[in-house]
């Protein structure tokens, strides 16, 4: 990821969203990792939605939360891998082969709750911050580390 992304855009609806994920996913390559950071409700699921149709998968409407599962993967142009680590307390359940498979792999990885493991992120990495605006309004801060 050698290309500079500094972006912010408010977010009226979940269409929005989704459509800020979509031309998110546009600029994304293999190998970039997407570290969404927000409060419980903000849309962090939502915005996962449109990285996933822009990056060509095919039946968004199965990509929801792997809380429980911590990652799930879809097939698109690239392939997404999603991790969800709301119930993670430490790193120590993501060892090393497991998430380096993923952060450096051949496809992009979107990571919700990423701020729980920022010491392992990889040093490049971009960052969508949103930011709970109202009930449905959001500010999406979108910027490459």
């Amino acid at each position: 990821m050698a290309r500079t992304l500094k972006n912010t855009e408010i977010s009226e609806s979940v269409e929005d969203t989704i459509s800020i994920g979509e031309r998110l996913a546009r600029k994304l390559k293999a190998g970039d990792v997407v570290a969404l950071i927000g409060n419980l409700g903000s849309g962090k699921t939502v915005m996962t939605k449109g990285i996933a149709k822009g990056l060509g998968v095919k039946k968004t409407c199965y990509v929801n939360s792997p809380t429980f599962v911590i990652i799930k993967e879809y097939k698109g142009r690239l392939n997404l891998y999603h991790f969800d680590l709301y119930r993670l307390n430490t790193t120590g359940i993501l060892d090393m082969e497991s998430y380096e498979e993923y952060f450096y792999g051949d496809g992009v990885t979107v990571i919700e709750w990423a701020d729980k493991i920022r010491g392992i992120l990889p040093k490049r990495y971009i960052e969508a911050k949103i930011s709970v605006m109202g009930d449905s309004r959001r500010k999406i801060a979108i910027i490459s580390r």
